[in-house]
């Protein structure tokens, strides 16, 4: 009984082990392969232009009382990241006298002519110097009017004669936030 026994293991045993030599010698192994192409980064740009770079914005001599001058300059972000801008008044002067306490004779006004926003209102010079006004985010490509109004009070007295004053501008502009870009 124990050499049937012994057949009747031995055959099932046989069978799995003819059977799974099959099997790996078939190759009926199921597989799967991905890939990526290049991954890359490149570095963005920040730059950008002033349509008076280098030049007065606004220039007037012999002005009277009441006279307004206007001149204007466009700002564009010619680069491919957005950027905050800021525009920073780095030296003035401004010998015209005080109209009454705090206010000055000749006025100056800066408007973003393409947002139709207003950034100062006041004393020419009055913007403090060395400190940057903030004018906002742009985009890669945006582009920006800003119109400075200058005037000299119709009231101005005598005393006023011959005075002058000036201005030197900076533009900067900044990187804006990060941001992160899920490409998955």
């Amino acid at each position: 009984m124990s050499v049937s026994r012994t057949k009747k293991i031995l055959v099932p045993l046989a069978t799995l082990t003819v059977a799974g030599a099959i099997a790996v010698g078939s190759g009926a192994t199921f597989t799967s392969t991905t890939g990526n192409t290049i991954s890359a980064v490149t570095a963005g740009s920040l730059t950008h232009t002033n349509s008076k770079s280098n030049a007065a914005i606004f220039n007037l001599s012999n002005i009277k009382p009441g006279d307004t001058v206007i001149g204007s300059v466009t700002l564009t972000n010619t680069g491919t990241l957005p950027a905050k801008f800021s525009l920073t008044e780095t030296l003035s002067a401004n010998a015209f006298g005080e109209k009454v306490a705090g206010e000055n004779y000749l006025k100056l006004a800066i408007h973003n002519v393409t947002t139709n926003t207003s950034v100062y209102s006041g004393n020419f010079g009055g913007l403090v110097d060395g400190t940057a006004t903030t004018l906002g985010d742009f985009a890669a490509g945006a582009v920006n009017t800003y119109r400075f109004t200058v005037t000299l009070d119709t009231d101005a007295p005598n005393s006023q004669q011959g005075l002058s004053a000036n201005a030197t501008y900076r533009w900067d502009s900044v990187q804006g936030a990060a941001t992160v870009t899920d490409q998955s």
